[in-house]
């Protein structure tokens, strides 16, 4: 079920468009930071362990 938008169907729907487009690409990049945050801290933990610091 599609609203009548008029004649600004084409700015809307571009709009709505690009919005879900940038928020794709913020969930992409937020999840390769938390993975790349979450190896880090993994390492950091190991090399922790590994040398006996507290």
């Amino acid at each position: 079920m599609m609203p009548d938008l008029g004649k600004y169907a084409t700015e809307v729907l571009s709009a709505y468009g690009i919005t879900l487009g940038l928020m794709a690409v913020l969930l992409v990049l937020s999840t390769q930071r938390g993975r790349k945050a979450r190896t880090a801290l993994r390492r950091a933990e190991e090399e922790t362990a590994r040398h006996g610091k507290v």
